[in-house]
């Protein structure tokens, strides 16, 4: 297939007058159509209300920076009108009675809704019914939780969508599919009308092809400005966990991406992390355990036999940690923050793998959170964007920013600034 246009590029062709949003919607259209019976990137598609949203917008200027922009949205998050299901058998009678801040915040912004992409059951573990378009034969993962929503925009059934991470439901799926993500600073962006996993771990977030696209698509949820670098950025490369844990053919993409950033003026030193991975994971299992099982309890209880077995082993575990070992974790928590933060200071980011091994050729996993989790435990902003395939497999190769809490902003010039050194991954192959 040809390119899918970049949100930017969409958004700058409709205040152009070069391309109108109803064609922007049947493009998108014509992907899900083309594809949707092998990839399942979507729970509802909302055809009729998208292409009459777009000839309304076609009847007034551009007032928004996502102005006729068609955006998929993860079914975890609240669309007015629509069923949220989160990928459960139980939840299929609800019905949203209104939008989520984060979905009225991208309509005020423009954006025209497409329908709710697919999530693995209560964007937990077990695998949801999306494909990897990077695998002709489909026998890759998607990654997970938002798995619908990086395959959608990897395939240009959508520009840009919402997905959530609490482990690494962002970052991964993101470069299992070859498409680019922020994770915001813990807090930053409302969780109201999102189906919760863990309310201390929990953050929504952008996916799209770019970090430009990612950039425009996070300044309409929260206030950031944009920053262009004045110079090479300031770069922290982590060899220890990251490098060493990584796959041959991951680690050597990531040497490449950053031995360019080098050659193009970055300056890159070496930092050591010390104190806190080998802790990460239990810790992160044991709050979002716990939290969860708060959150089903009730219904746990009654359909146990509806849970899926991986989420199912969540909510057991949950329910018999102690409140002093949940106390612990927390405590933990707080500590592992404050050293992350010490961790960024002097650079502008931290450059790791997205994650360890490419998208693993199984449908019976999403993949693991352990490059993810350090970073959404800390609660500091990411972005990952891809860095090239993989010569073991030719699966995309994520590469993973990390930033200071509050620090979206350069951050995202960071990303673009690396992007800009990087070559284009292509397009699936699947066509």
């Amino acid at each position: 297939m040809n390119p899918p246009l970049t949100l930017a590029t969409a958004a700058a062709r409709i205040r152009a007058g070069k391309v109108s949003p109803v064609e922007l919607v049947e493009q998108c259209l014509t992907q899900i159509d083309r594809h949707e019976d092998r990839i399942r990137a979507w729970v509802t598609v909302d055809r009729e209300g998208a292409l009459r949203t777009a000839r309304e917008m076609e009847k007034r200027a551009a007032e928004g920076p996502l102005h006729g922009i068609p955006i998929g949205i993860k079914d975890i998050v609240d669309v007015e009108g629509f069923p949220t299901k989160a990928g459960s058998p139980l939840r299929e009678d609800h019905l949203a009675e209104e939008d989520a801040p984060l979905v009225a915040a991208l309509r005020r912004a423009g954006a025209i809704i497409l329908g709710k992409t697919v999530t693995v059951e209560f964007a937990c573990f077990d695998p949801s019914p999306t494909r990897n378009p990077w695998d002709p034969a489909l026998k890759h993962t998607p990654g997970g939780s938002s798995s619908g929503s990086a395959a959608a925009v990897a395939l240009g059934m959508c520009l840009g969508a919402i997905g959530t991470q609490t482990g690494g439901s962002l970052v991964r799926p993101s470069s299992y599919c070859g498409v680019a993500t922020c994770k915001p600073t813990f807090g930053s962006l409302c969780i109201e009308g999102v189906v919760p996993v863990s309310y201390h771990l929990d953050h929504p977030g952008p996916m799209a092809r770019t970090a430009a696209d990612v950039e425009r698509m996070l300044s309409c949820l929260m206030p950031i400005d944009t920053v262009d670098l004045s110079s090479a950025p300031r770069l922290g490369r982590i060899g220890n966990f990251f490098l060493t844990e990584a796959e041959t053919s991951v680690r050597e993409t990531i040497e490449r991406a950053v031995a360019r950033f080098a050659d193009a003026g970055a300056h890159v030193e070496n930092v050591v992390f010390d104190e806190g991975f080998e802790q990460v994971r239990p810790m992160h299992r044991r709050i979002m355990a716990v939290e969860a099982a708060a959150y089903h309890r009730e219904r746990f209880t009654k359909h146990r036999e509806a849970y899926g077995p991986m989420i199912r082993g969540l909510l057991d575990e949950g329910l018999t940690i102690s409140g002093i070992d949940y106390a612990d974790a927390l405590a933990w928590q707080r500590k592992y923050r404050r050293h992350v933060e010490r961790l960024l200071k002097g650079v502008d980011a931290l450059v790791v793998p997205s994650t360890d091994t490419t998208a693993p050729a199984t449908l019976d996993t999403t993949g693991t959170p352990k490059f993810q989790a350090p970073w959404s435990c800390a609660g500091v902003p990411v972005v990952s964007i891809p860095c090239g395939l993989s010569s073991s497999d030719r699966m995309p190769v994520g590469l993973q920013l990390v930033g200071p809490p509050g620090a979206e902003a350069r951050l995202l010039a960071t990303a673009r600034w690396c992007e800009g050194h990087l070559e284009p991954i292509g397009t699936p192959p699947i066509s």
